[in-house]
């Protein structure tokens, strides 16, 4: 019925400053560079295109590392935000040893593949009492690197288990890091 004006059509329903809250969910260090230029910000997850062998949370400081070298290069005027993923319980009670206490194998990252041909690193949980946890994430290079911290929790064991989760990390590990 009415012509539409020459150009693109912008987004609909309009939020002002929209384009600076945008997030881009990166696989690869490659498409984090794509995404600094582009001006989004990065959310790096616990799955990563294995691209050098090393632990998850090295490859992902290293993506950090290209994606704001790239977002400079590109000249944005506003800071860039990056957060990363992390599955983490802190162990205080019976529940929480029950389903996260002495889980082999998930205490390192896994390997897998995508699709034939591309290998995937997946970021290890960090399950264990409130000291020990403290020293793991300390050593996290891509959380000490990243602005934010992600929780994963697991929805399946409900709200008020996940609301216990998140009040151990607040209570028992945050302040020992520093978080806020």
């Amino acid at each position: 019925m009415f012509p539409n004006p020459p150009g693109l059509l912008r987004v609909e329903p309009y939020s002002e400053g929209l384009g600076d809250r945008i997030w881009w969910g990166s696989s690869s260090n490659a498409t984090a560079e794509w995404a600094a230029q582009l001006g989004l910000h990065l959310q790096s997850s616990t799955l990563k295109t294995d691209e050098t062998g090393e632990p998850l949370h090295v490859q992902q400081r290293k993506q950090i590392e290209a994606y704001r070298e790239a977002w400079k290069k590109a000249g944005h005027k506003r800071e860039p935000r990056v957060s990363v993923s992390r599955s983490v319980f802190a162990l205080v009670d019976d529940r929480d040893r029950a389903f996260f206490g002495g889980r082999a194998g998930d205490d390192q990252d896994q390997i897998g593949y995508i699709d034939a041909t591309t290998r995937a690193i997946f970021g290890r949980s960090y399950a264990a009492e409130p000291g020990v946890l403290v020293k793991q994430l300390a050593a996290d290079e891509a959380i000490a690197a990243a602005d934010t911290l992600l929780l994963t929790v697991p929805n399946q064991l409900g709200v008020e288990y996940n609301a216990h989760v998140l009040e151990s990390i607040l209570k028992y590990v945050a302040p020992e890091l520093g978080w806020r």
